[in-house]
């Protein structure tokens, strides 16, 4: 990391702090330091420290060589890197823009699918006040407890991950942005060491079950849970909660419902928390759940 100051202050001694000469043009220097060439001198010219953390080596950097072109050939190119870097930012801030509109537009057909259905059936109205909804008539309507039994996942911390051994799902896979929600991905597998299928087999995840966060740092990750459609032996780990459904392992039409901002509503309207949002068993247990009938699930899911 790297960045050019336009101002006079103070850094801590974490810092290295380059001055620049006449020689160099500050900008060409800001970009010449974030150059691929310089990255691969902070990586040979640099330490280990424990397993993630690797410290710059100052005395070896500072004898790696950089090209200097004249001034005025430093000052076309700052020009032209400014001028383009800017054009590709832009570029980058409409295509995010589309995103968020595709993702919101997502989540528009999730919720009316899931709740309304696909063939426009009358509907007839949930009158209990935490979850005040309108839904097809012919479908069931049930508390979640009614369905589904629930416990919880390890109590482990990322200390006891390892390299290898059995699969487990926890609180940060769930909400990763690698999961989908509704198909279990398999970057999303970490490992815990055999020995807890003898100690804690209570933690294990059957196909069709669903591992919700039992905690959000944010109102808008509140019911975020990974879809178990896989056979493997998976165990759900630190700071979830296993939700095991009665019966069927083929659910997806539930993974879409826990989807749902209609669904989530439930949820985010209890939570309460300043900086973390705690999600317990029972706002689960209390949720409302919607059932269709078996051919109408399989129809949502298909589109």
């Amino acid at each position: 990391s790297v960045g050019i100051s336009f101002d006079t202050g103070i850094v801590s001694p974490a810092y290295i702090v380059l001055s620049m000469n006449d020689i160099l043009n500050s900008r060409y220097a800001n970009y010449l330091l974030r150059s691929r060439i310089m990255v691969d001198q902070y990586l040979i010219n640099s330490k280990s420290v424990g397993s993630i953390q690797r410290n710059i080596y100052w005395p070896a950097l500072k004898r790696a060589s950089v090209p200097v072109p004249p001034r005025e050939e430093q000052d076309q190119i700052v020009c032209f890197l400014d001028w383009k870097v800017s054009s590709i930012n832009k570029l980058i801030s409409n295509y995010r823009r589309q995103i968020v509109l595709l993702e919101e537009m997502k989540q528009r057909k999730i919720d009316e699918s899931v709740v309304k259905g696909m063939r426009k059936s009358a509907l007839i109205r949930n009158h209990d006040v935490r979850w005040d909804i309108d839904y097809p008539e012919h479908w069931q309507i049930r508390r979640i407890r009614e369905s589904f039994s629930f416990r919880k996942g390890l109590s482990i911390t990322k200390a006891n991950l390892v390299e290898t051994g059995i699969a487990v799902i926890s609180y940060g896979q769930i909400h990763s942005k690698k999961n989908s929600g509704v198909s279990l991905n398999e970057e999303l597998i970490r490992y815990v060491n055999e020995s807890y299928l003898t100690t804690n087999r209570s933690c294990l995840v059957e196909k069709g079950d669903f591992i919700f966060a039992d905690t959000s740092e944010d109102v808008t990750g509140c019911g975020n849970c990974a879809y178990i459609d896989w056979d493997d032996t998976i165990f759900a780990g630190y700071h979830s909660i296993i939700a095991h459904p009665d019966g069927s392992t083929n659910n997806k039409y539930l993974a879409y419902l826990f989807k749902s901002p209609t669904w989530r509503y439930q949820i985010r309207k209890k939570v309460n928390g300043v900086k973390v949002y705690s999600i317990t068993q029972k706002m689960l247990k209390d949720a409302f759940i919607l059932i269709p009938p078996d051919d109408e699930q399989k129809e949502i899911v298909r589109y």
